[in-house]
């Protein structure tokens, strides 16, 4: 019997991703489905779909209380966002890039996760109502991408491509 393939894992080996710090985050549709709005004269116009994932982007903060979420932008078959995990007593200051304590939660990988399901239940249920079109297969890709924001230059860098990404929506490596 053949061996099935192993996926290879894009987290930082040996980092503890429950760990205070910002993190930026990209998330994809499964083969770039534009499932959440579209981008009209470089504006960003969300459908329904769009705001039920911004809706799930708010509740993050409820579910884990120990993140941030300080910027985000949903695009129509992605979504980036910067999370800032932070704990109670160690006086974080929003934009402190040098954060440390000892203090740990649930890691990176499972506040994604339980986004993932989240918003895919609610999508489903949506298409069980025949309120949302139906999806390929899934819809989001099985991975993310993230990025371990190191000092305040790489921060001002992620916060202004977040902000500037759907004027240059043509030239996103998302575009399809």
């Amino acid at each position: 019997m053949d061996k099935l393939p192993h996926r290879k894992n894009i987290r930082l080996k040996y980092y503890d991703y429950s760990q205070e710090g910002y993190y930026f985050i990209t998330i994809c549709t499964q083969e770039k489905q534009k499932l959440f709005g579209e981008i009209i004269n470089r504006k960003l116009i969300l459908n329904d779909r769009g705001k039920m994932i911004k809706k799930w982007i708010y509740q993050l903060e409820n579910k884990f209380p120990h993140i941030l979420i300080d910027k985000y932008i949903i695009m129509p078959n992605h979504l980036h966002f910067i999370i800032i995990v932070v704990y109670p007593n160690d006086n974080i200051q929003k934009h402190r890039l040098t954060v440390t304590g000892g203090h740990t939660g649930p890691p990176l990988p499972h506040i994604i996760q339980w986004f993932k399901t989240m918003t895919t239940n609610d999508y489903i249920k949506g298409v069980k109502n025949k309120i949302y079109p139906s999806f390929k297969k899934r819809i989001w890709q099985r991975n993310y991408y993230d990025r371990i924001i190191r000092n305040e230059k790489e921060y001002q860098k992620i916060y202004e491509y977040i902000e500037t990404n759907p004027l240059k929506w043509e030239e996103d490596k998302y575009y399809v």
